[in-house]
């Protein structure tokens, strides 16, 4: 909106908004009741996601108070609109509230990135399958991640995939499960390599019956469950009954066994007589909050086994944490909920959480709730779990300092970048370059990428591929043309015609181009046709010998070449960036050069195979290369493939 002209009237009255009239309207008219509330700017971008046990109150404290140059002040300075949900409880809204937050990604909340793919150890292959197969009969372990069933048993979650394999390797050791795939296991002719370093006990040739293996897997889950001196009394036994019956052979292997588990046991150093069977499956929670940042490091520990721990850093933490300043409670307190508010939602919860500080006992029930279970938090904690909290909180220390050193140096690069190129950072954070690389294999299958550098880091989901089409092979300066023009015309439209789209792109403050004089000619060209600044073209030129650390900076506006040094922190951003566009080029061409070879477009076009044909083509033959390499014959012995269907696909693909 304009700012009206001053008059000479010493008592002109304030121009009224009428748009924030009517907004002012809505929050009067709010019930005293418990929901979430989301703020939109002019744009119709979400600003905040909140809750309140109160909307009129909450939403009302925002309007009503003079929040100054805060950053809740330059927040509500931009609210549009708002929308509001009724919900019953103040549970239900908590739940609504980081269901939003996950979804819309508002810029004033703290938000961790969604990432909930943890993996879990398997034991599959159920002895009661009907009819039961040889496989069957002997569960297989294995590394697994997704959704889980109820046709196998699932064990964890656990931090990493190190820590899945880690504990395979353990019970390898002491129990001797299979590892092996199902289809491996069924054409075995005599056992392999696992079962000579005793780390397999060869069911698939029958070296173990079906009652001993079934043994040993009960044992398994139950060191997996945490059960471990149950399992120890149980090998005792069966050992003490092999030495009485002088079958000192078998005595020995089980011997063997129980030094194997009480080694794992001790490595672990986890007493876990101090525990009860309710606590053994905990989570760790500790939060560090320093230079703008935060790291939640969780740690987890199942069957009163620690499996290590993995750090979050979320984004928005100095907005998310002014928004939440009338709220109780310190940043890491907000960090700390916000965490595990977005981080358990759809998730299981175990029964006992240890924080490093204390958190709303509404969250808390409101995790109990939707978990169907009741769940403990205690901030203040002893003994072992003491213990667990310690290293949890060195942990996120420790994390917090290498992404803070991290962040320091890429900052420090921007800002030598900048200052070599003579560039007035308004916003060091918002300073974006775009990066250009063309990658082809003798002309075949020509791409050009586009990678994004903004806010100090890579930002991998702006990067962009483009298929170059109508180019003769090779022409890497007709690609280059071809990259630019499709990037950039939208935008170039869009500046000129001065609108102000909503999801328009933006022209970067730096276009990097990975060649010297003649493609940055061509990317002149370019931009005097689109009537861009030539400023913003800067070429990486290899330099003499093509040696790293030699490159020079050609410009398209005609100043000199630029050499900044071997050492300079602006050389090893343009280096990175350029790498970046690089790796990102080559990995699309290569895939589509194996697309183009191997035919894998044309087989999904054929008439008459769906995917399920389709995937039965693929599995047996291996792959969409196999499939070409079929002949008619062949392609005929797959159930639904008839012979006149096999020809037809060994022509669409010959």
């Amino acid at each position: 909106m304009d700012t009206p002209e001053p008059t000479h009237e010493p008592t002109a009255a304030p121009v009224a908004d009428p748009a924030r009239e009517r907004l002012l309207a809505e929050v009067a008219a709010l019930p005293g009741l418990p929901g979430v509330y989301r703020y939109f700017d002019a744009r119709g971008e979400v600003l905040y996601v909140g809750k309140a046990r109160n909307l009129k109150k909450r939403v009302a404290s925002y309007f009503h108070k003079d929040h100054g140059g805060t950053r809740i002040g330059h927040m509500v300075s931009r609210i549009a609109r708002l929308e509001t949900t009724v919900v019953r409880t103040e549970a239900e809204a908590l739940l609504l509230e980081n269901n939003l937050i996950k979804t819309l990604a508002p810029k004033f909340n703290i938000l961790f990135r969604d990432d909930k793919s943890y993996p879990y150890l398997k034991i599959s292959g159920l002895p009661d399958a009907d009819p039961p197969t040889q496989a069957a009969r002997f569960p297989r372990m294995a590394y697994y991640r997704g959704s889980v069933d109820r046709k196998n048993r699932y064990f964890g979650p656990y931090p990493g995939a190190w820590a899945v394999k880690e504990t395979i390797l353990l019970v390898q050791k002491v129990f001797r499960l299979r590892t092996c795939e199902d289809t491996v296991f069924a054409n075995r002719s005599r056992p392999c390599l696992l079962y000579q370093i005793q780390r397999c006990s060869g069911p698939c040739v029958g070296l173990v019956s079906q009652a001993d293996y079934a043994l040993d897997v009960r044992n398994a889950e139950r060191f997996l469950l945490g059960d471990s001196q149950q399992v120890i009394d149980e090998l005792q036994q069966r050992m003490t009954a092999c030495a009485e019956a002088l079958d000192y052979e078998k005595a020995a292997a089980w011997r063997d066994r129980i030094a194997a588990l009480s080694r794992v046991l001790h490595q672990q150093s986890v007493e876990a007589s101090s525990l009860s069977a309710s606590d053994r499956d905990v989570d760790v929670l500790a939060v560090r909050v320093s230079g703008g940042r935060a790291c939640v490091n969780l740690a987890m520990v199942r069957g009163s086994r620690h499996l290590g721990d993995r750090a979050y850093f979320p984004a928005h933490v100095d907005e998310g944490a002014a928004m939440a300043a009338e709220s109780p409670g310190s940043t890491e307190q907000q960090v700390l909920e916000a965490f595990i508010a977005q981080h358990y939602l759809g998730q299981p919860v175990p029964p006992l959480l240890v924080l490093s500080h204390a958190v709303d006992e509404a969250l808390i029930e409101a995790l109990a709730q939707q978990a169907g279970q009741r769940v403990r938090a205690v901030h203040q904690p002893r003994e072992q779990r003491r213990i667990w909290l310690d290293m949890a909180v060195q942990g996120a220390g420790i994390a917090l300092s290498r992404l803070l050193a991290e962040e320091g140096s890429q900052r420090e690069r921007t800002r030598a970048l900048a200052e070599a190129l003579d560039i007035d950072l308004q916003d060091p954070e918002r300073f974006r370059i775009e990066c250009f690389d063309v990658s082809h294999t003798a002309g075949e299958a020509t791409q050009a990428s586009c990678v994004v550098y903004e806010d100090h880091r890579m930002q991998n989901s702006q990067y962009r591929r483009f298929n170059i089409h109508e180019v003769t092979g090779g022409d890497d300066y007709a690609a280059m043309r071809q990259v630019l023009t499709r990037r950039y015309a939208k935008v170039a439209e869009a500046l000129s015609s001065s609108a102000d789209a909503p999801g328009a792109a933006r022209m970067p403050d730096l276009v990097l181009v990975d060649g010297g004089r003649g493609q940055v000619g061509v990317a002149r060209e370019v931009f005097e046709e689109l009537g861009l600044d030539l400023s913003l073209i800067v070429g990486v030129e290899k330099g003499e010998g093509r040696k790293v650390g030699l490159e020079e900076l050609v410009f398209a506006d005609g100043r000199p070449k630029v050499y900044l040094g071997h050492d300079s922190a602006a050389l090893m951003l343009v280096a990175q960036i350029r790498d970046e566009a690089h790796r990102f080029a080559i990995t699309g061409m290569r895939a589509k050069r194996a697309r183009v070879r191997t035919g894998g477009s044309r087989l999904e076009d054929i008439p008459g195979v769906g995917p399920k044909k389709r995937a039965l083509l693929l599995q047996r033959f291996g792959g969409v290369r196999g499939v070409a390499n079929a002949g008619v014959d062949d392609l005929a012995k797959v159930d639904g493939i008839s012979r006149e269907l096999a020809d037809a696909i060994y022509r669409a693909l010959h």
